[in-house]
C-alpha cells in the first residue's frame, strides 16, 4: 500500500499544475454586449482579469463635434439604449448651461417623469437579466410586464419604444395628454406590489444569497477611488447622487431618498436598485400631482430653440429659422466650456463641451457610467471563483454601447 502511494506521488509531481487562460466573450451572453473578459484561472479560481472593449465603438463624440447641437441629439439615444430618455435629458441639460437657457417649469416636471421613468425601466431590464443570469428565471418575466406598459407610454408621448430623442434644448419636443398622464399615475399605484412580487421570488431565496452575499465586495474607499457612481457606488455605502447634490429639472421640488448600502456586495447592489425602483415611483408620482400648466418649450430664446412644428406649416420664417438650426446651428452660440453631469440609471453621465462660438462643439467628450464600471471587473473578480464572474458583470450594470461609444 505504501508502495502505491509513493508512485502516485510521484506521477503527481512529473504531471505538475498548469493555470487555464479563458477567453469569455465577446459573444458571451452574460457580458450583455461586446465584451471581452481574458481570464487566467488557477482550478476555478481567477487569478487574473483583463477586460477589452471596444468591439462596439461607433465615434459619437467626433461624431457629435461634426453635428450642430440640436442635430447631435439622436446620437445620444445610441449611448445607454436602453435609457435613451435619460441621456436625451443629460445632454440637453449640458447645452442649456451653456447657453444660458431656463426650460418651463411644465417641461422640467416632464423631463423629470420621462427620466425617471427610464430607471424603472432600466433597472428591471438589469434585475430580470442579472437573476437570468445567476439562475433565477421567473422574475425575468414577472418584469418585463411592468416594462412594457412604460414602453407604450413612451410610444403614446412621442412615437418611438427605445430611441426617443424627445427632449429638446430648451425643453421637451411636445406636451402629453391628460389621459397619459392618468395612465402613468395609475402605473405608480400598482407598481409598489409589483417590486414586491419580485422581492418575494428572489430576495430570501437560499441560492440567490449564496451567490450574491459576500461576492465582488469593494470598499466606499475604493469605490471612490475607482470613480464608481450610481448603484454601484451607493452599494458600498458612498452617499452621492448627482440628482441631491447638483439638482435639475425639477428634483429639487419632489421629496425622495437615497437608498443606501453598507457591505459593498453584489447583494447589497441589489437593494439599493430595489430600493431605487421605489424611490423612482415615488418621484413620478409627486410630479404628475405638482404638475404646472404653460408652455413645454422656452419661448424667450429664439436664437436657439426650435420653432413650434405647428408653426412651419404657417410661415415662412418658422421653416427658415428650423431649416438653419439644424443645418448650421445657432448662429451666434456663446464661446466657452461647460461639464454637465446628470443621474442616469448607469450612474453620473456627464458631457464635457467647448464652444468656440459656432453652431457646432468644438470639442464633446462623454462621461460615460459604463466605461468606468467596466474597469472595476478586475478588482471585483480576482480571487473568486470564476463562476462570481457572472454575477459581478451583472452587478455593475453595464451597456455596451456607451462603454465603447
Amino acid at each position: 500500500m505504501g508502495e502505491i502511494e509513493e508512485k502516485d506521488i510521484d506521477q503527481g509531481k512529473k504531471l505538475g499544475t498548469q493555470e487555464l487562460t479563458l477567453s469569455m466573450g465577446p459573444q458571451h451572453p452574460a457580458t450583455h454586449g461586446v465584451l471581452r473578459l481574458v481570464l487566467e484561472l488557477d482550478g476555478e479560481t481567477v487569478t487574473k482579469c483583463t477586460p477589452y472593449v471596444g468591439y462596439l465603438h461607433r465615434g459619437v463624440e467626433k461624431l457629435g463635434e461634426n453635428k450642430t447641437y440640436f442635430s447631435a441629439l439622436p446620437l445620444t439615444d445610441r449611448l445607454d439604449y436602453i435609457s435613451s430618455m435619460s441621456n436625451n435629458v443629460a445632454y440637453v441639460v449640458a447645452v442649456e448651461r451653456l447657453f444660458g437657457i431656463e426650460a418651463p417649469e411644465r417641461a422640467k416636471y416632464l423631463r423629470t417623469i420621462m427620466s425617471e421613468m427610464t430607471r424603472i425601466s432600466s433597472h428591471i431590464i438589469w434585475l430580470g437579466t442579472h437573476a437570468l443570469d445567476i439562475g433565477a428565471m421567473t422574475v425575468f418575466l414577472y418584469s418585463f410586464r411592468e416594462r412594457e406598459w412604460l414602453l407604450d407610454l413612451f410610444e403614446q408621448a412621442c412615437g418611438a419604444r427605445l430611441t426617443v430623442s424627445y427632449p429638446r434644448i430648451g425643453g421637451v419636443r411636445n406636451d402629453v395628454s391628460k389621459e397619459w398622464l392618468d395612465s402613468l399615475y395609475r402605473f405608480t399605484q400598482e407598481f409598489p406590489a409589483r417590486v414586491d412580487e419580485y422581492e418575494t421570488l428572489i430576495d430570501q431565496n437560499r441560492i440567490w444569497l449564496q451567490r450574491t452575499k459576500g461576492i465582488g465586495v469593494i470598499s466606499a474607499e475604493e469605490a471612490i477611488n475607482w470613480g464608481l457612481t450610481g448603484g454601484t457606488l451607493r452599494g458600498s455605502g458612498v452617499n452621492y447622487d448627482v440628482r441631491k447634490a447638483f439638482p435639475y429639472d425639477a428634483y429639487d421640488k419632489v421629496e425622495f431618498e437615497v437608498p443606501l448600502g453598507s457591505a459593498g456586495d453584489v447583494y447589497d447592489r441589489y437593494r439599493v436598485r430595489m430600493g431605487e425602483l421605489r424611490q423612482a415611483n415615488r418621484i413620478i408620482k409627486q410630479c404628475i400631482e405638482q404638475m404646472p400648466d404653460g408652455p413645454v418649450l422656452a419661448p424667450d430664446a429664439p436664437k436657439f430653440i426650435l420653432p413650434a412644428k405647428e408653426n412651419l406649416f404657417k410661415n415662412m420664417e418658422s421653416l427658415i429659422h428650423h431649416f438653419v438650426l439644424l443645418t448650421k446651428g445657432p448662429l451666434t452660440a456663446p464661446a466657452g466650456e461647460i461639464y454637465s453631469a446628470a443621474e442616469v440609471p448607469k450612474g453620473e453621465l456627464g458631457f464635457y463641451i467647448v464652444s468656440d462660438g459656432t453652431g457646432k462643439p468644438y470639442r464633446m467628450r462623454v462621461r460615460a457610467p459604463s466605461f468606468i464600471h467596466a474597469s472595476v471587473l478586475p478588482r471585483l473578480c480576482e480571487g473568486g471563483l470564476v463562476a462570481d464572474v457572472i454575477a459581478n458583470i451583472g452587478t455593475i450594470d453595464i451597456v455596451l454601447g456607451e462603454c465603447d461609444r
